[in-house]
């Protein structure tokens, strides 16, 4: 349980307790990640029930927003630090630096509204009665992407708190993310929401990507393949 409530709390704005994890827990908190996904979807749910009868465009705002607010932008900073390492032109040393710093650059600053775009864009497009259930779906499957690159990746830097999470496969977590994510699609009319299920092909490609340019992954790049993760699954529902 505290392996849960460390993975919910390292996520969310939940206040599920601020203790200091163990080094087991933190080998073991990403098999947890979709479920934290889960939790947050749920309460995604929740408030797009109310927000789905206003005006589209003022649903969609709310909808993009709610979905920052609810993971305090933890994501999002891993997405500018990547854009800002990534596109910056230098050697794999300096650009590991770059994504170090805690500063955001332009390059950064471009990826987090070209991010916060396309989603406004995504959920303006939905019909309101599936706003809920994208809702939920791009929150679950975005850890569960999560997870699947951080089975697939290995730590870039030599030493690092997040190298703990990549010492063990994360098998659990795979499987109930697959779980998980497919029961909610059942939530949406004909097959095209099953697409996400091809998720790991993306987060594959990703690592491919991180892997060449830095030599494998970090927090950024994790935090990056979730935003991604949340892109694609949108993206799967409006097409």
């Amino acid at each position: 349980m505290r392996t849960i409530l460390a993975a919910v709390g390292m996520l969310s704005i939940l206040p599920v307790g601020r203790s200091m994890p163990t080094e087991n827990e933190l080998r073991r908190m990403t098999d947890f990640f979709p479920l934290a996904g889960l939790l947050l979807g749920a309460i995604l749910f929740g408030a797009a029930l109310g927000l789905r009868h206003l005006p589209p465009l003022a649903a969609a705002v709310l909808m993009t927003f709610l979905s920052e607010a609810l993971t305090k932008g933890f994501h999002l900073d891993g997405l500018a630090d990547t854009a800002d390492g990534f596109l910056s032109g230098r050697p794999r040393e300096r650009k590991l630096e770059i994504m170090r710093d805690s500063r955001i650059g332009t390059m950064g600053v471009g990826a987090v509204v070209c991010c916060l775009g396309f989603k406004f864009a995504c959920f303006a497009s939905l019909p309101p009665a599936l706003l809920p259930a994208a809702g939920a779906l791009m929150m679950t499957a975005g850890r569960w992407g999560m997870v699947c690159y951080i089975a697939m990746s290995r730590y870039a830097r030599e030493e690092g708190l997040g190298k703990i999470c990549f010492q063990r496969g994360p098998v659990f977590g795979i499987v109930s993310g697959v779980a998980f994510t497919a029961a909610l699609c059942t939530l949406f009319p004909g097959s095209r929401a099953l697409r996400v299920l091809l998720l790991p092909a993306a987060m594959f490609l990703w690592s491919r990507i991180t892997r060449r340019v830095i030599g494998g992954a970090t927090g950024d790049t994790v935090g990056c393949a979730e935003e991604l993760s949340e892109l694609l699954t949108l993206f799967v529902l409006i097409l």
